[in-house]
């Protein structure tokens, strides 16, 4: 298709990243850091929350009926393929993947699964029922600190495969292109 491929110095280029997955991953880190950074003026936290969970509502929808590499059948490994994935990373031997590769894979679906913990437990924290429940807000900060581990796990991911497959990923996420070579 003309209109997915382009041509760089290094050669073709392949649009890999939809503006709906753009703008979702854009939308939720702000969203996220909003709600991290903002416990006050409450209103203003239970905002950037209820974003969060649109946004995960978003994603889930779109990785059912979105474009190719959006589609969770596109990226979310079995535990062999993940395994195997994790094994040869290790060894400085993992082939580069045009979308998701399988640990970025198991990795979306990770942070989404937590994301909807935490919007949950939030959530949770605002009723009759839960109000003042310490546990419950014990389990909410504990569910943010993982959070911020798989963040940052995510970040090395990104910088590790970009430096081993010699490709801005940043910028593909920003732009939807990537370069179509293996």
């Amino acid at each position: 298709m003309a209109s997915l491929v382009g041509v760089s110095a290094r050669g073709e280029k392949t649009r890999v990243w939809d503006i709906g997955v753009r703008l979702f991953h854009w939308s939720l880190v702000a969203a996220v850091a909003g709600a991290y950074l903002f416990e006050s003026p409450r209103k203003l936290h239970e905002a950037f929350g209820y974003a969060v969970i649109g946004l995960v509502g978003f994603r889930v929808l779109w990785g059912l009926i979105g474009t190719p590499h959006a589609r969770f059948s596109d990226f979310v490994p079995g535990p062999r393929r993940l395994f195997s994935y994790l094994r040869d990373m290790v060894r400085g031997q993992e082939n580069r993947h045009l979308g998701h590769n399988p640990a970025g894979g198991a990795m979306v679906i990770a942070l989404l699964l937590l994301l909807t913990a935490i919007s949950s437990t939030g959530y949770l924290m605002g009723t009759d029922a839960y109000f003042g429940e310490e546990w419950l807000e014990d389990l909410h900060e504990a569910l943010v600190d993982g959070l911020l581990v798989l963040i940052a796990l995510h970040l090395a991911g990104v910088v590790l495969a970009s430096l081993r497959h010699r490709e801005n990923l940043v910028a593909a996420m920003i732009t939807g292109w990537k370069d179509s070579h293996d």
